[in-house]
């Protein structure tokens, strides 16, 4: 690959896509649930939501190439920031927001494939997207509720794709997650800016460290209640046809505490899909929720 190439490569984030696997929840979560399965059965229902993730993985990297023009001076004193294509100079400005058209062009296109209701999410979430990176990501907690609320889009989105029901207590969990991870990364770019933080990152100067971490255990404790409650409660094992998807709390117990431990002990909190695609606990984390809730699908009574 060309050094140009690998620039552009590099400054649509691929790595950030891994937020997109929030799409496709609605499927995995149905796939259990007979009064939705019917939804879900045949090669069809997986081929829209590769198709819808698809999409958003073209518009969120079309607002990351808005959000790195937009902000290229100020990243450009960043200790980190500097480094990314567009504020190093490999990629000029106006051949970022020209590929930025074209991306959602290409994205909001996609979407006309799948039913309306999926094109009006997505095109909510350009828009949502578009006014964070004007205006929102300014103001302090907005910006990380706005974050939080591109998740719950997220997932919405995916179950309009193949025309499924997801739970309100699941949307619950997503944005308590998300924000939960959001607040974990003003804390990491709050002790990593130090006082000048609000230079590289205006939101910054309205958040305080301490206050930070309470809001951090808050938010990490209503994600587990919230979560059990989900699990647990008639609806769901009404549902499912079980009250064993319990079973899968202790892995989200343990995901979430391993997670504090990368943000307290080892200072990893500013980069949340660098975890989860590289720190082998938390993959194999994962992989036990999946396989967990998967036995409890295969093996209900």
């Amino acid at each position: 690959m060309s050094g140009q190439a690998t620039a552009w490569f590099r400054e649509l984030r691929p790595a950030q896509w891994l937020k997109n696997a929030v799409v496709p929840a609605a499927y995995f979560f149905a796939w259990g649930d007979p009064s939705q399965s019917a939804h879900v059965r045949g090669w069809l229902p997986l081929v829209l939501e590769a198709v819808a993730v698809a999409c958003f993985c073209c518009v969120s990297s079309g607002v990351y190439l808005v959000n790195d023009a937009r902000d290229v001076e100020a990243d450009r004193a960043h200790p980190i920031k500097r480094f990314r294509p567009l504020a190093a100079g490999q990629i000029g400005v106006r051949e970022a927001l020209a590929v930025a058209a074209c991306l959602f062009a290409l994205g909001l296109g996609g979407s006309l494939a799948l039913p309306l209701e999926f094109t009006e999410v997505v095109g909510g979430y350009c828009l949502m997207q578009l006014v964070y990176t004007l205006v929102l990501k300014r103001i302090p907690y907005v910006d990380v509720f706005v974050i939080a609320t591109g998740f719950v889009m997220r997932a919405i989105a995916g179950a309009t794709a193949i025309a499924v029901r997801i739970s309100p207590w699941l949307l619950l969990c997503t944005f308590l997650l998300a924000l939960f991870l959001a607040l974990c990364k003003r804390r990491h770019e709050k002790i990593l800016l130090d006082e000048g933080g609000e230079q590289h990152r205006a939101a910054l100067a309205g958040y305080d460290r301490y206050l930070l971490d309470m809001q951090i255990g808050i938010t990490a404790s209503a994600t587990l209640v919230c979560y059990s409650i989900y699990t647990l409660s008639a609806e769901t094992v009404q549902r499912f046809g079980t009250c064993r998807l319990g079973l899968t709390i202790p892995v989200v117990v343990f995901g979430v505490f391993r997670y504090l431990d990368l943000v307290y002990r080892h200072d990893e909190g500013g980069r949340p899909e660098k975890v989860l695609l590289t720190d082998k606990v938390m993959i194999a984390t994962l992989a036990v929720y999946v396989l967990t809730a998967l036995g409890v699908f295969l093996t209900k009574s």
